[in-house]
C-alpha cells in the first residue's frame, strides 16, 4: 500500500492492516506482512471512503506518484467513493485515534 501511495507513511500502512479492516481477495487480514500478488484484489477503508483495487504489479521501493498508479487498477469507477465512508481514516490509524 505504501509502494503504491495510498498513505504516507509505512507506520499507517500497518496499522491500517493490523485493525483488520482491509480486505485481500474478500478475506479480511490483520497482517500487515500478508503477501499480495498480482491479480489481488484488495479492499481498503480509507479517508475519502472505501476503495477497490486490484493489483496490476508489484514495486520494491517506493515512485512517484503516476508510477504509482500503474500498479493498480481500480475497480467500482461507477460507484460514488464519497457515499462510501470508513469507521477509520489512514490518518487517525496514524495518530491512534479512532473515529
Amino acid at each position: 500500500m505504501w509502494c503504491a501511495r495510498f498513505a504516507s507513511q509505512r507506520t499507517a500502512c500497518a496499522k491500517l492492516a493490523a485493525s483488520g479492516l482491509v480486505r485481500i481477495n474478500r478475506q479480511p487480514t490483520d497482517k500487515p506482512h500478508a503477501k499480495v500478488r498480482p491479480g489481488d484484489v484488495l479492499t481498503l477503508p480509507l479517508h475519502r471512503g472505501v476503495r477497490v483495487i486490484r493489483v496490476v504489479a508489484l514495486s520494491d521501493r517506493r515512485r512517484s506518484a503516476a508510477e504509482a498508479q500503474a500498479l493498480y487498477e481500480e475497480l467500482g469507477e461507477g460507484q460514488d467513493r464519497s457515499s462510501v465512508v470508513s469507521r477509520r481514516t489512514v490518518d487517525g490509524l496514524a495518530s491512534g485515534s479512532d473515529d
